[in-house]
């Protein structure tokens, strides 16, 4: 059956403050940058030509109808959108060192993205969807969390791939254990997932990248992607392993870097129309390589959604050998 969409995501849905300098007297500027990791994911899919909608929960406030026309401008379907008037829209002050890495402080007590009820999801949406894509932010407060589980059980039974992206966010989690627990908890229902090499041990009860790989590919897992810095990614599926180097960037900021590979490697997996299964390991070098460009170009823009680049901007940086 013909789906109307080709990834329908859930989760968080903020604003990312990013530093842009200092006034006259000092005090530092700050740039509101649209963010949250399913968004930017969506945004590398829309900019491949294809069709996407989001489903999560903003403020009735400034931030909020800034998102919702930011989704727009991006090609997102927002119609899965809540505005709630009870609730803030979730605020994320970043600071960067002087490689472009990051750490986030979160205004999310609690967040409007934390704050989804099932009640409130659209669920045409995630029955029309080829693909279904979550993070672990939605996993960390109710009643977020239960509606996570209850969209991806729908969204299963209707036939979607389940993607999945733990994009760990220390100061989000109580402690450490808690979070492992809680991110672990999604993966039976997963079919392909993106991590990092800085998420491997929360995930696995390995750190070595084609270990953990292989575990999760172990415990039913399609295809892992995990992702390695500026030295690219390693892909794994059931035909093997391949570590696809990275291009050579210019980095200012890394946010969104992970989110817009996972996207534009997505998109590539349906735009070939084929069963997971039937993937070789030498077309899904070939996929990762295009999502490498597209993280590549992301990180030296500031912000996350913003930063991802347009496809042509792409094949550019694919012709660069």
């Amino acid at each position: 059956m013909e789906k109307k969409y080709d990834v329908v995501a859930l989760g968080e849905f903020l604003i990312d403050f990013t530093p842009a300098g200092s006034t006259d007297s000092g005090m530092k500027l700050f740039e509101q940058n649209p963010g949250g990791a399913p968004v930017n994911m969506l945004t590398a899919v829309s900019k491949a030509g294809l069709k996407t909608a989001f489903i999560g929960k903003v403020g009735d406030d400034m931030h909020g109808n800034f998102l919702i026309e930011t989704a727009k401008q991006a090609g997102i379907d927002t119609r899965g959108i809540v505005v709630d008037d009870t609730v803030f829209t979730t605020l994320a002050f970043v600071t960067l060192d002087e490689n472009g890495e990051r750490e986030f402080s979160f205004a999310r007590k609690p967040g409007a993205d934390t704050m989804l009820c099932y009640k409130e999801v659209d669920a045409d949406l995630l029955r029309d969807t080829k693909v279904f894509h979550i993070g672990s932010l939605s996993l960390t407060d109710e009643p977020a969390r239960t509606t996570t589980f209850q969209a991806v059980r729908e969204a299963r039974k209707y036939g979607a791939v389940i993607s999945y992206d733990p994009n760990y966010r220390e100061p989000l989690w109580d402690n450490r254990e808690n979070a492992m627990e809680r991110m672990k908890s999604i993966l039976p229902f997963v079919d392909i997932m993106k991590l990092s090499d800085e998420e491997t041990a929360l995930l696995t009860p390995f750190e070595d990248p084609k270990e953990a790989a292989e575990y999760l590919l172990g415990i039913g897992v399609r295809l892992v992607a995990v992702t390695l810095g500026s030295e690219g990614v390693l892909i794994c599926s059931r035909d093997g392993s391949r570590k696809v180097p990275g291009f050579v960037s210019h980095v200012v900021d890394t946010t969104g870097a992970g989110d817009s590979f996972w996207g534009a490697f997505v998109s590539q997996l349906i735009r070939a129309d084929k069963s997971l299964e039937e993937f070789s390991i030498d077309e899904l070098e070939e996929f990762a390589r295009y999502g490498n460009a597209v993280a590549s170009l992301c990180v030296e823009k500031r912000g996350g959604l913003r930063s991802i680049p347009e496809e042509s901007e792409t094949f550019e940086r694919l012709a660069v050998k």
